[in-house]
């Protein structure tokens, strides 16, 4: 990726971190499987509510219909709820609650994809791994970096290619950030963005 690019995203997101509240690794895997078609405020605020009323072993013994109601804010909650019961029950029938440094195992849970998977591990055991989502997408491909037709699999491989292996945690972080609150889907802030010139949104649009 352009030196100039990378310069310039440390300008604008100079302190990148994951905007999930969590204080236990079992907390942000289930905000990440939460976060899926839904904003990471509601998630926060509904997770809040979540732990007050469960940890990881009680959630695994849940009532789904107590789990849905709470969660409902999230959307899609009478799946997200079947999911989380499976996955605190899984955590600790194997795991005793923890969750492992195993991709294979975590990809294998119900609702945990390989997005999921990849903020989890980054964040969690510092695996350098770079999760695309909807922000990373649409920011590479204003910013040229992919091209237009490519999913979120292409994306990653050609952004893990571009990036150093030691700052994609950080890279991916400023681009989900940039994407959120800079290069937004609607009425983007193209006036305060330092990329501009590499973005073919603004030559388009201008």
């Amino acid at each position: 990726m352009n030196n100039d690019i990378l310069r310039k995203l440390d300008i604008m997101i100079s302190d990148p971190k994951c905007e999930l509240e969590y204080e236990k690794d079992y907390e942000l895997l289930i905000a990440t499987v939460l976060s899926a078609q839904t904003t990471d405020k509601r998630v926060n605020e509904v997770t809040k509510k979540l732990w007050k009323k469960y940890d990881i072993f009680s959630l695994a013994t849940a009532n789904i219909r107590d789990v849905e109601n709470i969660i409902r804010p999230c959307g899609t909650y009478t799946k997200k709820a079947k999911y989380l019961v499976e996955i605190a029950s899984s955590l600790v029938k194997y795991y005793n609650g923890i969750v492992p440094n195993d991709r294979n195992y975590l990809e294998n849970l119900p609702g945990v994809g390989h997005k999921t998977c990849n903020v989890v591990l980054s964040n969690i055991y510092n695996v350098e791994a770079l999760a695309v989502d909807t922000h990373v997408t649409r920011v590479s491909k204003r910013l040229n970096l992919v091209k237009e037709k490519d999913n979120v699999l292409q994306i990653e491989k050609k952004l893990m290619k571009v990036i150093p292996k030691n700052e994609w945690i950080r890279r991916h972080h400023q681009l989900v950030l940039f994407g959120r609150y800079i290069c937004k889907s609607k009425k983007p802030l193209c006036d305060n963005c330092l990329l501009k010139e590499y973005c073919k949104y603004y030559k388009e649009k201008r």
